[in-house]
């Protein structure tokens, strides 16, 4: 601010002799003092500490590598989160996270479908994604601008201390559900701050960033085309390690027909809100019925049929026999709708094509579509698009919906960073 006032004055007319020179210069002086100001607030923007960030984040859910599998799904039930910390034996270190997506993919490995109940038994740590730096510490006083350079260099989630702003004036109530939740950490709170938080943070600053983001993502060059994608037809068993790779990426994988055209997606965060009977799904079906699986207010009671009929084709009971907390596969087909989820969204209305639904699950359903663009959206338009359906990534199409490529809040991130190494 100092900064800005010295140069506002040093461009700043005053005698009467440089009245008459800065006139003939007043457009430019206005401009450059518009620039530069804006240039400063881009850099003070940028500069602000994580902890402003934090404010109103809820504490981490926590578990320990000592868990199990089992446990590990029951947090997840009972906390409403999609996903929850991982912390080394004494708590002092979170070491990762694990989700819903997590545990399918692990049931769905061949030792776990041929001996379920041991799997449930198995360390948590054996579905721990074993992709090193997804989860980074930071100190709250850390600068926006460092958690932006380790979001690019993979961090997913940044753990940040929670900084009391208030004293005094807890009630009862609150201390004690503070220390339920502390009581593991040596009496600190942890939050996490991720992409979207990041992202979110700089839309809403986002005119400090003109003409920036207004400029498309074509011209930007941010599409990447190193997607993952699957044939509509093909086994959705074949997809399990893209799905694994999807979710440390937080993306998706594409589902295409035999010509690239998309048709939709395998979203880890629609899997997300799924239970884990998901996983004899992903087993017996096809990518494209998978869809259909996943994509509405419970899976589809024709779909259940076949699952269950070619689990016992490949002697696979064992799944619907041991597998008790499982509720979609054993006659259970209830679900509750969320009005909080529900956003329209752009729909592929070509024939042959799913107009997603809505997902199924024992917390919460999320209804959602494959978010799409186009590359001639800008930027500002895609970042509103992504906070407003909750997704970390947007898919390109062109006009006859084939697939171009995707973006990401990671590409979007690295335009930020590279514009502040201009300034």
């Amino acid at each position: 601010h100092a900064f800005i006032f010295l140069l506002h004055s040093f461009l700043q007319p005053t005698t009467k002799t440089s009245v008459s020179i800065f006139n003939f210069q007043q457009p430019f002086q206005h401009s450059l003092r518009h620039r530069v100001f804006n240039l400063c607030m881009e850099v003070s923007c940028l500069t602000y500490e994580l902890s402003e960030l934090c404010l109103g984040k809820p504490p981490l859910k926590s578990i320990s590598t000592s868990a199990t599998v089992a446990e590990a799904i029951e947090l997840l039930r009972s906390s409403g989160e999609s996903f929850v910390s991982v912390w080394n034996c004494d708590y002092s270190e979170c070491v990762g996270k694990v989700c819903m997506v997590d545990v399918i993919c692990y049931l769905c490995k061949e030792e776990s479908l041929l001996c379920p109940e041991s799997a449930l038994k198995a360390s948590i740590a054996n579905v721990l994604n074993k992709v090193h730096g997804l989860v980074v510490h930071l100190e709250p006083s850390s600068s926006l601008l460092e958690a932006i350079d380790l979001i690019l260099e993979g961090a997913q989630n940044l753990v940040v201390p929670i900084v009391q702003t208030r004293r005094g004036g807890i009630s009862r109530r609150k201390q004690h559900q503070k220390s339920s939740t502390i009581s593991g950490h040596n009496g600190v709170e942890f939050c996490w701050l991720t992409q979207e938080d990041v992202i979110r943070f700089l839309l809403g600053s986002i005119g400090l960033f003109a003409p920036l983001s207004a400029q498309s993502i074509a011209d930007l060059d941010i599409i990447s085309s190193d997607v993952l994608a699957i044939d509509y037809y093909s086994p959705a068993a074949s997809v399990v390690e893209a799905i694994a790779k999807s979710l440390a990426q937080q993306t998706s994988v594409a589902v295409v027909d035999g010509d690239g055209t998309f048709i939709g997606e395998i979203s880890p965060f629609t899997l997300a809100c799924c239970d884990e009977s998901v996983a004899a799904a992903v087993t017996t079906l096809s990518a494209g019925d998978l869809m259909s699986y996943i994509d509405y207010g419970g899976p589809p009671e024709g779909l259940v049929s076949v699952v269950k009929a070619r689990l016992k084709e490949k002697n696979l009971e064992k799944l619907l026999q041991k597998f008790t907390i499982l509720t979609s596969l054993t006659g259970d087909m209830s679900a509750s709708s969320s009005s909080d989820e529900e956003s329209p969204t752009r729909s592929l209305n070509s024939p042959g094509r799913y107009a997603r639904s809505s997902s199924y699950s024992t917390r919460f359903v999320r209804k959602a579509e494959a978010i799409v663009c186009h590359p001639k959206s800008s930027l500002i338009a895609v970042m509103i698009q992504a906070i407003a359906h909750r997704v970390n990534y947007l898919w390109v199409i062109d006009d006859d919906c084939s697939l171009i490529g995707i973006v990401t809040f990671s590409n979007i991130l690295k335009v930020f960073r590279e514009h502040t190494e201009m300034i």
